[in-house]
C-alpha cells in the first residue's frame, strides 16, 4: 500500500510538472532562410540550391526554405543529395516554395497546374520537406510584375468574368491536389500573395471553403499592403508556415517598416511555434543583409 501511494503521488507531481512546463515554457520559433533571399531574381546572384544550404548554415540558421523555380535538376538523385547536404549542415529542409496559377477560366490552363503543384508535392515528399507554399493565381491581365507592384498588387478581372467564378475555379483545383497532399503527409500552406490571395479575407474564403487540414495558411509578413496587422492576425490561427520579409538597402519593389516584436507577439498570441522563414528582398549584399536578417528575427522570436 506504501509503495502503491508513493507511486501514485510521484505520478501526480510529474504531471503537474508537465502541466506547468507546457504551460510556461516559452515558445522559441526556429528560424529558416529561404533559397530566394540569396537570389532574389537577379540575373547575376542564382545561387545553386546546395550552395544556398552551406551558406544557411554557415550564417547560423536552422532550416532551409527551398524555392522551386530556383532548383537546377528535379531528379531523385539529385533531391537525396539536397536532402543530404542539410543533414550534415545540421539543418532541416523545411518549406517548398511553390507557383502556380488557377485563376483562368480554360479548363486545360487549370489541369496543367493541377498537375504541375501535384508533381510539387512528390518533389516536397521525396526531399522530407513538411510543407509547401501554394498560390491562387491572378488574372494575369497586368503583364508586367513592375506594373502589378506599381499598382499595389490590384489589377482588372478578365472582361466577362468575376471574382466568385474564379474563387469557384480556385477551390476545386485544390481540392483535385489534396489526396497527394494527404497521401504524401505535405500540408499545403495558401500564402497571402497576389491575385485572389492578395487579402487575409481571400486567402480564408479559400481555406475555409475547403475545410481540410491539408490546406492551410502560409503568412507573409511582407505581402499586405493595406492593414497590415490586422491582417496578418487574422491569419495567423491558421498558419502552418511563417515568411518574414526583411528590405535592406531598400525593397526590390516596395519597403515596409514591419514591427517584428508585433508580428512575434500575434503568432506567440496564436501559439504558432513552426518555422519563420527569412525571405530577404532588399537591395543590399546577401552576405550583409542576411546575417542582419538573421539578428533581427532571432532577436524578435526569441
Amino acid at each position: 500500500m506504501l509503495l502503491g501511494t508513493a507511486a501514485a503521488a510521484s505520478s501526480l507531481a510529474c504531471r503537474s510538472v508537465a502541466a506547468e512546463t507546457e504551460t510556461t515554457r516559452p515558445i522559441r520559433n526556429p528560424i529558416a532562410v529561404s533559397t530566394y533571399s540569396y537570389w532574389r531574381y537577379r540575373k547575376d546572384t542564382k545561387l545553386p540550391i546546395e550552395d544556398c544550404i552551406d551558406l544557411a548554415a554557415e550564417a547560423g540558421f536552422d532550416a532551409v526554405e527551398i524555392l522551386h523555380v530556383q532548383m537546377q535538376q528535379e531528379d531523385n538523385a539529385y533531391l537525396q543529395m539536397l536532402k543530404r547536404r542539410a543533414l550534415v549542415n545540421g539543418l532541416d529542409l523545411c518549406g517548398f516554395s511553390t507557383h502556380q496559377g488557377f485563376v483562368s477560366p480554360e479548363p486545360a490552363v487549370r489541369q496543367k497546374n493541377i498537375d504541375h503543384t501535384i508533381r510539387c508535392i512528390e518533389l516536397a515528399y521525396q526531399m522530407g520537406i513538411p510543407t509547401m507554399r501554394v498560390n491562387t493565381g491572378r488574372w494575369g491581365t497586368t503583364k508586367s510584375f513592375d506594373q502589378l507592384m506599381k499598382d499595389r498588387g490590384i489589377e482588372p478581372r478578365l472582361d466577362g468574368y468575376t471574382d466568385d467564378e474564379a474563387f469557384g475555379w480556385v477551390i476545386d483545383s485544390f481540392e483535385k491536389c489534396l489526396p497527394a497532399a494527404e497521401r504524401c503527409g505535405v500540408v499545403l500552406g495558401l500564402e497571402n500573395h497576389w491575385g485572389l490571395g492578395r487579402t487575409a479575407a481571400g486567402v480564408l474564403r479559400i481555406v475555409d471553403a475547403i475545410d481540410s487540414p491539408w490546406l492551410q495558411v502560409t503568412a507573409d509578413t511582407g505581402n499586405f499592403l493595406e492593414d497590415q496587422y490586422q491582417q496578418f492576425q487574422v491569419l495567423a490561427p491558421r498558419a502552418v508556415f511563417v515568411q518574414a520579409k526583411t528590405y535592406f538597402g531598400g525593397g526590390t519593389w516596395y519597403t515596409l517598416d514591419i514591427d517584428y516584436q508585433k508580428i512575434a507577439q500575434t503568432l506567440l498570441d496564436a501559439k504558432y511555434r513552426g518555422y519563420i522563414s527569412l525571405e530577404f528582398e532588399g537591395r543590399e549584399s546577401h552576405q550583409t543583409a542576411i546575417p542582419k536578417s538573421l539578428a533581427l528575427l532571432r532577436k524578435a522570436f526569441s
